[in-house]
């Protein structure tokens, strides 16, 4: 069985958990207790992850980190979501470092600065971020205008990876997607009808936080 190392803020673990559900694999929840600082602890990082980052899955003996190798490796060992041709993988990758680079690093860094910071956010880096963000989704949302999935004919690890914090409730991040992106919200309900998708809340382990500020 899989152990999945993660907590239920964080969307990069979600979307791990999202595609092992998908896959209908069975998985045991590992609490992170990111919010409490154990990820910048020596002994965890040099017992989980070196990075000081989560999700981290265990495979038996092996170890994984970055949710995009992950979801690489879990697509290509279950012959699923993948890609179903080499040109299509080669495309899944090109949007699985987008995500990482710009989708997902600009939105989760906001939402997370807005929600769970020590501190209120400074403004300016807000609204750096913020227009950051605008460009990414506009980008997301004019290649969903002609198509169902990111890649090809069906849902692959590319629509995983970049769904992975847009199931959070709206005060989080204060960023409105429905109405302003309306290819990337008729995509959501889409993913919404794959198997085994549900709330972060509700899948993975942790508490829920009020946003702060």
């Amino acid at each position: 069985m899989y152990r999945l190392h993660g907590f239920c803020q964080s969307g990069n673990t979600f979307k791990v958990a999202f595609l092992l559900r998908a896959l209908g694999q069975p998985w045991e929840p590992v609490f992170v207790d990111f919010m409490k600082g154990v990820t910048r602890t020596g002994p965890w990082r040099e017992q989980t992850n070196e990075m000081g980052e989560a999700p981290v899955l265990e495979d038996g003996t092996r170890r994984l980190t970055q949710s995009g190798v992950i979801l690489g490796y879990l697509a290509k060992k279950h012959g699923a979501y993948e890609g179903a041709t080499e040109d299509d993988r080669l495309e899944v990758l090109r949007w699985l470092f987008f995500d990482n680079h710009k989708f997902t690093s600009y939105f989760a860094t906001y939402r997370f600065m807005k929600a769970f910071g020590p501190a209120a956010p400074d403004p300016a880096v807000m609204a750096w971020l913020r227009a950051r963000m605008d460009a990414a989704f506009a980008i997301v949302d004019k290649h969903l205008a002609t198509r169902e999935w990111m890649v090809g004919g069906a849902a692959t690890i590319a629509d995983f990876s970049l769904c992975g914090y847009l199931f959070y409730p709206l005060e989080e991040s204060g960023y409105e997607v429905a109405g302003r992106y309306p290819h990337i919200e008729a995509w959501l309900a889409r993913l919404r009808g794959l198997p085994g998708w549900a709330s972060p809340y509700d899948v993975l382990p942790g508490e829920r936080l009020l946003p702060k500020w």
